[in-house]
C-alpha cells in the first residue's frame, strides 16, 4: 500500500510543478501586450476496483482506489485585456473577437491580439519582428499623419491635400474554437484542426470587435488570482512531497521488519 501512495503523490507532486510553470508563465508574460492566460487542466488516473458498487447484498459505494492524477491540457484563455491608452498612432487595440493576421517568413499565416505595429523601409505596416499584417496595409512615402476608423479603414495625410486618402482596411480573423490555436512564441499562433478554419472580416461587422487605435490590449493576467493559484499549488506540492516521505518511511519500515 505504501508503494501505491508513494507513486500517487509523485504524480500529485508532478501535476502541481506543471501547474507552478505554467502560473509562472503568466505572471512572466504580465506585461506581453495581448497575451492570453494559461490554464493548466488535470485528470484522475484510473482507479484499482476492489468491489464494484452493488445495489443489495454488499457496499452500495464499492470499493476503489485511486492512482492520483495527470496533466491532459494546457488552455489558452480568450477573454478581454484591459486597454491601455498609448496615444501612438500605429498602436491598434482589439475590442471584441478577432486576430490580426500575420504572415510569416516562409508565406504562411500566423495570428496575434498584440496591436503594436511599425512601418518599414517599404511602408508596409509590420509587427515588432518585422512581419507583415495580412491583408497588407502599405503608407506611401510622404504620410504626414495616420488615422485608423473602428472598422479598420486606414486614412493618411499627405502634402499640399488637407483631405485623407484611404489606403486600405485592416480586416479581422476569428477562429470557432480560439483555445484549439497553438501558440509558437513571439506573440504569434497558428491554425490547428481543433482550432477550426479562419474566418476573416471586417472590424465590428458579424462577430468581429472593433479597433481602436492609439491603445494596446494588456495582458489578461490578473496577478492576484495568480499569486494566490501559486500559494495554492505549493501547499499542494508540499503535501504530496511529505506523502512520498512518509509513504518511504512505511515501505523501509515494512522491509526491515
Amino acid at each position: 500500500m505504501s508503494s501505491s501512495a508513494m507513486f500517487t503523490a509523485v504524480t500529485g507532486a508532478v501535476a502541481q510543478q506543471v501547474r507552478i510553470d505554467v502560473i509562472a508563465n503568466n505572471i512572466a508574460n504580465l506585461g506581453t501586450h495581448g497575451f492570453k492566460r494559461i490554464r493548466a487542466q488535470f485528470e484522475d488516473l484510473l482507479y484499482e476496483t476492489v468491489s464494484a458498487p452493488v445495489a443489495e447484498g454488499g457496499s452500495p459505494t464499492g470499493l476503489q482506489f485511486g492512482r492520483g492524477t495527470r496533466v491532459v491540457s494546457t488552455e489558452h484563455i480568450h477573454t478581454q485585456g484591459a486597454m491601455r491608452q498609448t496615444d501612438q498612432p500605429l498602436d491598434i487595440a482589439i475590442d471584441g473577437a478577432g486576430f490580426f493576421a500575420i504572415q510569416q517568413l516562409n508565406g504562411d499565416l500566423a495570428y496575434t491580439r498584440n496591436g503594436s505595429f511599425r512601418i518599414d523601409v517599404n511602408g508596409n505596416l509590420v509587427n515588432s519582428a518585422g512581419l507583415q499584417l495580412d491583408p497588407p496595409i502599405t503608407l506611401p512615402d510622404d504620410t504626414l499623419s495616420i488615422t485608423i476608423s473602428q472598422d479598420g479603414f486606414v486614412q493618411v495625410i499627405q502634402p499640399g491635400s488637407p483631405t485623407p486618402t484611404e489606403v486600405g482596411q485592416i480586416q479581422l480573423t476569428r477562429f470557432l474554437n480560439p483555445p484549439g490555436l497553438e501558440a509558437i512564441g513571439h506573440n504569434l499562433m497558428i491554425e490547428t484542426d481543433a482550432s477550426g478554419t479562419p474566418t476573416t472580416g471586417d472590424p465590428g461587422e458579424e462577430a468581429f470587435g472593433l479597433l481602436t487605435q492609439g491603445a494596446l490590449e494588456e495582458a489578461n493576467v490578473n496577478i492576484a488570482e495568480e499569486l494566490v493559484n501559486l500559494i495554492l499549488a505549493q501547499r499542494a506540492f508540499e503535501a504530496n512531497t511529505r506523502v512520498i516521505s512518509s509513504a518511504d518511511e512505511m515501505l523501509r519500515f515494512i522491509t526491515q521488519g
